[in-house]
Parts: structure tokens; C-alpha cells; sequence
């Protein structure tokens, strides 16, 4: 029903998306942008496009990977035009977590360390959990150029956490919170 509405151009179906995808989408926003206003931003963005190229969607399955590519490109033009940069500080509420949200915190640190299109790319495949092929469908590029950004950026955040390589400790689990 939501994309033969989303293809119909019907407003109605911007409620049912943001129900099924809003969280998603803002949480990958968010990853790249490290602003929530701006990630906000970025969603209502992704389901107003959405909603203007519905009638271009061809395959239903199609939904979830074309909405997360909206919102990658979406939040990239926002980090290309942005000039300032926001640090954000959080303190843990309870100590027993503390170790968890410092683990947390430092590997998003060091996700923010990496280039914008890499930061995209291990958003989306480890944040989003889509395959190769669907974050070098949603990034444009090739899945080997992705395999590579992949590999070279938990390279980055393994050196910059202090972790052996051969320990891979770099995970979705500590990445989603």
C-alpha cells in the first residue's frame, strides 16, 4: 500500500513513512551529520523527495534502500554546506553504563573522524545494515570502491581505538547503541 500511495503522489503516505523509516533515516543522519536539528532537517527532506519522485520508484523491495539513499545524499549536501562543526557532550546517567556509553561514544568519535562518503558508507552498512551492493547502489559507486572504504575505515577506527587488528572489534552493536 505505501508505495502504490507513494506512487499516486498521495500526502497521506508521508505519515506512514516516517512511522516505518523516520527513526532509521534520522539515526543515519545523524551518524553522518552528528547534529540532531540537522538530521531532523534531513528526514523531513528525504520523505518530502520521496513523496515528489514516488511515481520513479520501479520495485516495491526497493522502498527502504531508495529512502536511505535519499537521506545519504540529503545529509552529505548538508555536511558539504555546513561551516560550522558541533561537539557534543553527553554524560552517562547511570554508572553501571558508563563503561558501555564511553565504549559507545569514543567509537562514534572516531566514526566522525572519517571522511564524509567512508562515514556514509559504514553508516549504511553497519547503522542501516544493508548489503554491499545496496550502499554502493545508495552511494553511487562501485561495490569493490565500497568493499575498499569499508575495509580502510575500520583500519582508521581499530587504530584509533588502540584495538588489535586481529581482534575486530569494531561492531554494528556498539555502533547502534
Amino acid at each position: 500500500m505505501t508505495v502504490t500511495a507513494l506512487r499516486g503522489h498521495r500526502p497521506e503516505v508521508l505519515a506512514d513513512l516516517l512511522e516505518r523509516y523516520g527513526r532509521e533515516i534520522q539515526g543515519l543522519a545523524y551518524l553522518i551529520l552528528r547534529d540532531r536539528g540537522a538530521a531532523e532537517d534531513v528526514v523531513m527532506d528525504t520523505l518530502l523527495t520521496a513523496l515528489e519522485h514516488g511515481h520513479t520508484l520501479r520495485n516495491d523491495a526497493a522502498l527502504r534502500p531508495w529512502l536511505l539513499r535519499i537521506a545519504v545524499n540529503r545529509a552529505l549536501a548538508v555536511r558539504r554546506s555546513a561551516a560550522r562543526v558541533v561537539t557534543l557532550t553527553v554524560v552517562p546517567d547511570r554508572a553501571d553504563r558508563a563503561h558501555d556509553q564511553d565504549e559507545r561514544l569514543t567509537l562514534l568519535a572516531a566514526v566522525e573522524r572519517l571522511a564524509p562518503r567512508t562515514r556514509a558508507a559504514v553508516v549504511l552498512r553497519y547503522y542501516a545494515d544493508l548489503s554491499v551492493r545496496d550502499v554502493a547502489e545508495a552511494l553511487g559507486t562501485r561495490e569493490n570502491t565500497v568493499k575498499t572504504q569499508l575495509r580502510e575505515a575500520l583500519e582508521q577506527m581499530r587504530t584509533a581505538l588502540g584495538v588489535d587488528p586481529a581482534a575486530g572489534a569494531v561492531t554494528r552493536e556498539v555502533l547502534r547503541g
